[in-house]
């Protein structure tokens, strides 16, 4: 099952969107086309996420450090809820 969240990626600027939660992946979309074309449907497999660590400025700001090294981070502005499927989905993977 899908779950839904507003979000802004982190990535010179901020940029608004969804954060599609699947059982196998994070998908952040975009519909701003001045967005490079990997933004815009960022697809983030749940096995290939390392860690996963917030901060708390105005908004929970979640970054997701990736097996390859790479970081995306997003504002995810309900993180109970967000934590609560991604916890689900993710503790079914082990």
């Amino acid at each position: 099952m899908q779950k839904t969240f507003i979000v802004s990626l982190c990535h010179n600027g901020i940029l608004g969107g969804g954060l599609y939660l699947t059982r196998e992946s994070l998908v952040y979309k975009t519909g701003k086309l001045t967005v490079d074309d990997k933004y815009r449907n960022l697809v983030l497999p749940l096995k290939d996420i390392e860690s996963l660590t917030w901060k708390q400025i105005v908004f929970p700001v979640a970054s997701f450090r990736m097996n390859d090294g790479e970081t995306y981070t997003m504002l995810i502005f309900n993180k109970p809820r967000f934590l609560k499927y991604y916890q689900e989905y993710t503790s079914s993977l082990q």
